[in-house]
């Protein structure tokens, strides 16, 4: 070793009384168990169960009754209220959900996914951007939005959350709920 990063004992001296009293650290690293192989199962299969399931509502062949301009829509039982607090930004969007650039396939697995998780983490209300496009998700994604019992209705976007190019989608908690407790 060259003696170009040897320190002379003033060096050592002033960097140690410019240091202070030290004390040598503790090593506190902590190492975590995996998880047990059983659990893991459990939980991927669950997740599974609910993806399947919400997929499973997604028909491109059936074709609900929409209102097109601006783009809403209300299940029968539903307050009809929901929808006008909807357009008026009265419900904060907890999830957000980009669409941009994927296939019809794609996007309904996403939405699929969206679903799920919003119903799991007990979101009130959802926004799902699909973009202007060739408007084509446009038009698939409240076509299968309305397909689903957990979602009491959705309404064109405010333009904060995209306007035309998205869509709030409101969530019917309660009914998740008395699916559980079913289970």
């Amino acid at each position: 070793m060259s003696n170009k990063f040897k320190l002379s004992h003033d060096d050592i001296n002033l960097f140690k009384n410019s240091i202070g009293n030290i004390k040598k650290l503790k090593q506190d690293t902590v190492i975590h168990k995996p998880l047990k192989q059983q659990q893991n199962c459990v939980d991927s299969r669950k997740q599974l169960h609910e993806k399947i399931n919400t997929e499973f509502y997604f028909s491109d062949d059936y074709h609900p009754l929409l209102q097109e301009d601006p783009i809403r829509y209300s299940r029968e039982n539903a307050d009809p209220n929901e929808v006008k607090k909807l357009r008026r930004g009265f419900y904060e969007p907890e999830f957000f959900l980009d669409l941009h650039g994927l296939t019809q396939k794609e996007a309904k697995k996403e939405i699929a996914a969206l679903i799920a998780a919003c119903l799991r983490e007990r979101a009130l209300c959802a926004c799902i951007m699909y973009g202007h496009g060739k408007n084509i998700l446009k038009k698939q994604t409240p076509m299968w939005l309305a397909q689903h019992p957990h979602i009491i209705c959705f309404h064109q976007a405010p333009k904060e959350f995209g306007g035309n190019a998205a869509l709030l989608v409101l969530f019917d908690l309660n009914n998740e709920l008395t699916n559980n407790q079913n289970l």
